[in-house]
């Protein structure tokens, strides 16, 4: 079967893209696109959509639906080219969860693709000579930090449960587009270029691909054209065995490089082989009269997000609207359940994660009275649900999320990553090697000598913050899908976007641009409309997610109130919801402080011959 791939994208994507080897002012392609609007709509009766964080793969996952594939060959494409045209947050060489909803059966499901530890490492991993944790980047950086990629062999998974299209064809968009070559976005020039001032050049595989002519001082701009033969015969291999990465010269290839200096892994052909990705029933929990499925541990992203939700239950949030008071409240709401999620939440097949006590309705409430109306809290503790140590875990923000509705209402929501922009910064194949192991904490225990959740310990998948969610309304429907990528912050950008949807009856776009207000560890991480340069007074305006911060007044009453606020350049969320109106259509939106794009599918004017 042969699709209509990348290279005949329509003209409205083509338009955002600028000629080959020329150095354009960067632009931001969700505004010169006519695809590319803030938000899409199609009405039924032979409706679909995917949103995506690049307007290649959400044209690649479009392509697949017209073609008669489900939600599920769509998400391989979209994963497929997300990996090849935003390789600094996602891609062949990382892990995902992915969330899926079977109408048919109504029952939803987890995939998850999340890394594993290789069977060699120990709680030393990320310890130096002298038993002190490494320096963050240090960590990153090595072949330690690279656990058995997943993703791949998940999307394999789901894609034998509910796959309509032959496997191979799902990646053939991927490969075209690899062969022929796509325009280099904004997004990912600026990486590059950032991540090129440290340890990116030094492999020589990702010098020869992201810098121009393999010169380091010469990053690839925006509006470069960049083939990958490399990718494409992976993605060949690929074709031909869904699980090629984990076995055989691929997987060899993969093992040779995390073993290089400096800081060598000890991944092994039989950490590959034995990987497997797990199925399991998806994590549900009530909101008002609304019911939230994603995720389950080693995740925190369900358990986190549910958790400030179920927080937030106890107080009328319709009423006090996205105002002082309501911000107020979901600032507390976070801090309580980020400090559980903090203290409890790893791999279930290794520690004992109390899920259900996490989400019960009378915690969550003994929790909620702790919350004043007019004033922060001075302290903010996990619940005393166990001994589990205090953590020691950071996330830097990276990651992919997508989601995607077929005509026969199949309902997919996924979170993909390589963890740092770049991952370990080791290509392999033509695709970064991940760096999730850095999501263990880099400690086996606290000063106390409690030993944390999250340690590394062999063959262990380490606490993950993705979470992806589909959202049923009070008649059992699909309400809508939601996620983002973003560090520990997804549950906080994801948590909004539900209060947005739910409680301020937003549009999934405005749902979207609201403000992003991160609140973990006592601090509050914000957007703010306008910051002083860091060497001047001047004002300065760094990209459009400035455009979505908190009013003054709001910023103020919340330091007011005891608050210790953090104005940041920008908090960049990347969320993308796919929402069903009442009457059947569906509304999309993309987030404007990345790259995404919605694009509706009507598959009535689809040409069927």
């Amino acid at each position: 079967m042969s699709l209509r791939a990348l290279p005949v994208l329509s003209a409205a994507v083509l338009a955002a893209c600028q000629p080959s080897g020329e150095t354009p002012e960067p632009t931001n392609p969700r505004t010169d696109d006519p695809v590319a609007q803030s938000e899409v709509m199609v009405a039924p009766p032979r409706q679909a959509m995917v949103a995506a964080a690049n307007p290649y793969a959400a044209e690649a996952g479009a392509e697949i639906l017209r073609a008669g594939g489900s939600a599920v060959d769509a998400a391989v494409a979209v994963q497929a080219v997300l990996g090849l045209v935003e390789p600094q947050s996602s891609g062949l060489g990382g892990g995902a969860f992915l969330v899926l909803h079977d109408p048919r059966t109504t029952e939803t499901w987890t995939y998850d693709g999340r890394e594993t530890a290789p069977s060699a490492a120990t709680s030393a991993l990320f310890l130096g000579d002298d038993g002190k944790p490494l320096r963050y980047f240090d960590a990153i950086a090595s072949g330690r930090s690279t656990g058995v990629p997943g993703a791949v062999a998940m999307l394999g998974m789901a894609h034998e449960d509910y796959g309509t299209l032959p496997w191979a064809d799902t990646l053939d968009p991927a490969i075209a587009l690899a062969e022929e070559g796509f325009v280099v976005s904004p997004r990912m020039a600026e990486l590059v270029e950032r991540m090129g001032a440290y340890v990116l050049p030094r492999d020589d595989d990702a010098r020869a691909y992201f810098f121009v002519d393999g010169d380091p001082e010469r990053p690839i701009p925006a509006g470069f054209t960049r083939d990958n033969p490399a990718y494409a015969q992976t993605l060949r291999a690929l074709q031909a065995d869904p699980r090629a990465l984990l076995h055989g010269p691929i997987a060899q290839a993969i093992i040779d490089k995390t073993r290089e200096a400096p800081r060598p892994g000890t991944l092994s052909l039989d950490d590959m082989a034995d990987y497997r990705p797990i199925k399991k029933s998806a994590l549900c929990s009530s909101y008002r009269d609304h019911r939230l499925c994603s995720a389950p541990p080693p995740s925190s992203g369900g358990v986190g997000v549910q958790a400030i939700l179920g927080l937030l239950e106890e107080f009328d949030m319709a009423q006090a609207g996205p105002s002082l008071e309501g911000w107020h409240l979901f600032v507390e709401a976070s801090q309580l359940a980020y400090a559980d999620r903090d203290r409890y939440v790893a791999d279930p097949d290794y520690v004992d994660v109390p899920v259900d006590d996490l989400l019960d309705k009378g915690y969550l409430a003994g929790r909620a009275d702790l919350i004043h109306r007019d004033a922060a809290l001075t302290r903010y503790a996990a619940g005393d649900l166990g001994d589990a140590g205090t953590d020691a875990t950071g996330e830097v923000p990276g990651t992919s999320h997508f989601t995607i509705v077929d005509a026969d209402g199949l309902v997919v929501s996924m979170t993909t990553t390589v963890e740092a922009p770049f991952g370990s910064q080791r290509m392999v194949g033509g695709f970064m090697l991940n760096n999730e192991l850095t999501d263990f904490s880099f400690r086996p225990e606290d000063d106390q000598g409690r030993p944390i959740a999250n340690r590394v310990e062999p063959g262990k998948r380490p606490r993950s913050s993705m979470a992806p969610h589909i959202v049923f309304g009070p008649d059992g429907a699909l309400a809508f899908t939601t996620g983002s990528p973003g560090g520990n912050a997804i549950l906080a950008y994801t948590a909004k976007s539900i209060v947005g949807l739910i409680d301020w009856d937003l549009s999934a776009q405005a749902a979207i641009e609201l403000p992003n207000v991160i609140a973990r560890n006592g601090t509050v991480r914000l957007e703010a409309k306008d910051l002083p340069d860091e060497d001047t007074d001047e004002v300065q305006r760094a990209g459009p997610a400035e455009e979505f911060g908190l009013d003054s007044d709001i910023i103020e009453g919340l330091e007011a109130m005891g608050h210790e606020v953090v104005r940041s350049r920008g908090e960049i969320s990347g969320l993308h919801i796919i929402r069903v109106l009442p009457d059947g259509t569906l509304q999309g939106g993309a987030d404007p402080r990345r790259e995404g794009v919605a694009i509706a599918v009507d598959l009535d004017s689809v040409d069927t011959d």
